[in-house]
């Protein structure tokens, strides 16, 4: 197909083809016989041309431009038209260029739907897109380029003007979609007027941006806004150049404000709330000549309607907090950045000043009221620290760990309230929950109530992530050494009706010797799982946990593990699971990394459970999950028959060794004291265990027997004495407190050594020193289960006479 295009020389208008940059040259244009690959008509100028390919449009652009004058003659004001007809479909600009003097204004004028401002490199959907330059005298500022479908409806400019519209080959638009008029001066560099009708969200830039705005420089932004509806303004991106006299600053004319202009600088939080319509001004500054830095700015126009309680202000009362922070934020924040085309939810701390996110501190009473149609979009999050600089001033202080009623009473939802708890060396943290007691969330066991709270233990190295924990459990306390931090987090709306109910409570007890400890005290009946620190990552090397299981009255606990081994090897050092119960002489249980963990057994007294970890190979990891449950104590009518068969049977021993005795002969070979089981042997000088003075009564006394009758069998092993086992784990044997059963003396620890000193239990003293000594064999009771690892904590040197009373105060 042929093209003919004709200019008339009164229109000034001057039309080039060439190729499109980077585009080989396999098209060309042919005019008459010659092929050429470019083409310029100039204005008077008639010309038929036609292309040697069928596409064109993938290798040529076209550039459409007219030359107006407004400085030496009449400017042809009014409607733009696309001018000449007829052009070929290719991707094309029209350039208007517009000179006029510096003593007038241009104003262009667009045709619904107005346009949209974008950023540079930022393309528009239809691939129309306008780009406005304004010209005072050899100098061209980028007022900026635009989309269609906007609210820019006019822009006014001082001096002459460089417009282009820009169309893709395949775009049906056939008018320009502006006017030029001709105005008075507008004493700056440019006017850009704005209408928005209802709901809706601008952005806008300053001129040259990213690049700066022009030195001394001003320009204004006209928004035009029902009186009914509110805007506030939003500064994303702005810098400041470097000024030697005046100041870079934004200035307000609001209609019906007693303080106009106000002004404001680009780091202050701009004005919202703003009713009606209002102008925006940018003014720069005289610039240092060796380095003048940039202005730039882009900001961000939010119009809503009023909510609709707007004269609706919450009290937020932090006058009697100390070290907390309070902030009202949009939901995902701070990580999640919401675009700038959704709707926005502001927080006012007074009428005029609102922002997306808003921070109060403790010691003062805020009014805030919220400019937001949803305001379930909207939640809080809080920070309080709490910390003990001296131990004598706060050892015996309970803090609560509860949300205040300030910040409930909001409307909006509580995100996470955090405490971060900071203790000095040697101080340690206990976290209690007297009354609601905590649960472990486990897989067995999760959480299902409106709020939980994380722990998180700060030690040397990585942080001790405790857990995650919930009201309703078992766990009374839980103390930590080093800092804490406690995340209550919430879920769905629940929180509102449970925080009545909030009791947890901290307080800075002495040093203890693991990184954790747990005080456990379950529910009758109940069955509770608990699992170790760091889940399911694994203890940190070298690290010691502790749980004291308190067993109700009336109660006996089985106690298991979930798997049967620990499923560790260790690089350095040993780890171990101690079992003890909370009772004299109870036997303690020890598992090595290397062995089987006890099998499911019965607790009949408070008990501990320790785990202390080595440092494991590469990419194993230590985590330990054990349960416990309660049934009722039971009297086993087996145990009551035997107890009462042994009664018949040492009765009968006791009246054959008086028979044998009359018949006895003195002239018999000697004799040997045998331990008389009916009377009292308890040890002397323990208060409250003898009702009767030492002559008054018969413990002195002993019967004889015939060495034929004696308990032979205990003197089976060879001298009469017992071999002590070597490298076997001691038990532990010292007092029984509140405190965990000590973990081996192996160096399972960093920088630990084994210790030779073994402590003795103290003897028990004989204020008459007449205690008959047997050697004998101790014989082994296992469990119920039959562990045959356990050992009990007497030792094999202890004379009869002791090991009864022993047995007597056990039992």
């Amino acid at each position: 197909a042929s093209f003919t295009i004709s200019l008339r020389p009164v229109d000034n208008v001057t039309v080039t083809i060439k190729l499109r940059p980077g585009v080989s040259p396999s098209c060309q244009i042919r005019v008459k016989s010659i092929t050429r690959s470019e083409l310029r008509i100039k204005p008077g100028e008639n010309l038929t041309f036609t292309f040697t390919c069928s596409t064109p449009e993938k290798y040529f652009i076209m550039e459409i431009q007219k030359n107006i004058d407004c400085v030496s003659g009449l400017c042809p004001f009014g409607d733009v038209h696309l001018y000449p007809p007829g052009l070929p479909r290719l991707n094309r600009t029209f350039i208007w260029d517009v000179k006029a003097s510096t003593k007038a204004g241009l104003e262009l004028k667009f045709s619904t739907p107005w346009l949209r401002q974008i950023e540079p490199g930022e393309t528009c959907p239809d691939f129309v897109s306008y780009n406005i330059n304004s010209c005072i005298d050899t100098a061209k500022v980028n007022i900026g380029t635009f989309c269609r479908n906007g609210s820019v409806s006019r822009v006014k400019l001082l001096g002459g003007v460089v417009m282009s519209l820009h169309l893709p080959w395949d775009s049906p638009l056939t008018t320009s979609g502006f006017n030029i008029a001709n105005r008075a001066s507008i004493k700056r560099l440019c006017i850009i007027e704005s209408i928005l009708k209802g709901e809706s969200s601008i952005t806008l830039m300053s001129p040259n941006y990213p690049l700066g705005f022009p030195e001394d420089e001003l320009m204004t932004w006209q928004f035009v806004i029902p009186s009914n509806m509110r805007a506030s303004v939003f500064f994303h991106n702005y810098s400041l150049s470097n000024c030697e006299r005046k100041e870079e600053r934004v200035e307000y004319y609001i209609p019906g404000s007693l303080s106009n202009p106000e002004v404001f600088k680009l780091s202050d939080s701009q004005p919202a709330n703003i009713a009606g319509s209002f102008n925006l001004s940018l003014q720069g500054c005289d610039q240092d000549a060796q380095n003048p830095g940039i202005l730039r700015l882009l900001f961000q126009v939010v119009v809503q309607h009023p909510q609709v309680d707007e004269n609706v202000t919450h009290l937020v009362d932090l006058s009697k907090e100390w070290n907390m922070t309070v902030t009202i934020h949009f939901e995902g924040w701070p990580s999640r950045i919401p675009l700038m085309s959704e709707p926005m939810c502001l927080i006012c701390k007074d009428p005029r000043t609102c922002d997306r996110v808003l921070t109060l501190t403790s010691g003062a009473v805020y009014k805030i009221s919220f400019l937001c149609k949803d305001l379930s979009r909207l939640r809080i999050t809080a920070e309080k620290g709490i910390s003990c600089v001296d131990f004598r001033w706060c050892q015996r202080k309970i803090y609560s760990l509860s949300v205040p009623k300030a910040i409930i009473q909001l409307p909006i939802r509580l995100h996470k309230f955090i405490w971060k708890l900071l203790a000095p060396d040697l101080i340690n943290t206990e976290i209690m929950s007297p009354s609601l007691k905590l649960q472990q969330h486990v897989p067995e066991q999760r959480c299902n109530t409106s709020y939980s709270y994380s722990i998180v233990s700060a030690t040397p190295e990585p942080e001790l992530n405790v857990g995650v924990f919930c009201p309703g459990g078992s766990i009374k306390k839980i103390q930590m050494r080093n800092n804490i931090t406690i995340a209550l987090k919430t879920f769905g709306k629940g929180f509102l009706n449970e925080s009545n109910h909030q009791d947890l409570k901290m307080s800075f007890v002495p040093h203890i010797k693991d990184e954790c400890t747990f005080t456990v005290s379950p529910d009758p009946k109940a069955k509770v799982y608990l699992q170790t620190p760091n889940w399911p990552y694994g203890l940190p090397p070298y690290v010691s946990i502790s749980w004291y299981v308190i067993v109700p009255n009336k109660q006996v606990a089985r106690l298991g593990f979930s798997r049967d081994r620990m499923g560790i090897a260790c690089e350095t050092g040993r780890a171990y699971v101690n079992i003890k119960e909370e009772t004299l002489g109870a036997e303690e249980t020890v598992r090595r990394e290397d062995e089987l963990l006890p099998e499911p057994r019965n607790m009949y007294h408070n008990f501990w459970v320790n785990v202390s970890n080595c440092k494991p190979v590469d990419k194993m990891q230590l985590t330990l999950q054990f349960w416990v449950t309660f049934a009722d104590k039971q009297t086993d009518l087996g145990v009551i028959l035997a107890v009462v068969a042994g009664a018949g049977v040492l009765a009968a021993i006791g009246l054959t060794v008086c028979c044998v005795k009359k018949k006895k002969k003195k002239s018999q070979n000697p004799m040997v004291g045998v331990y008389n089981a009916n009377v009292n042997t308890q040890a002397p000088g323990k208060q409250g265990l003898f009702t009767k003075g030492r002559k008054n009564n018969e413990s002195h006394v002993y019967a004889v027997i015939d060495d034929a009758m004696v308990y032979g069998h205990l003197l089976k092993e060879s001298n009469g004495s017992v071999t002590p086992e070597v490298d076997v784990y001691r038990p532990f044997d010292g007092p029984i407190g509140s405190l965990p059963p000590s973990p081996p003396p192996f160096s399972f620890r960093k920088d630990v050594k084994c210790s030779s000193n073994t402590e003795e239990p103290p003897p028990l003293t004989d204020i008459d020193h007449d205690t008959y000594t047997f050697a004998h064999q101790k014989s082994r009771q296992s469990e119920d289960n039959g562990d045959s690892s356990e050992k009990n904590n007497g030792d094999r040197s202890m004379s009869l006479l002791e090991n009864k009373e022993q047995d007597g105060l056990v039992g």
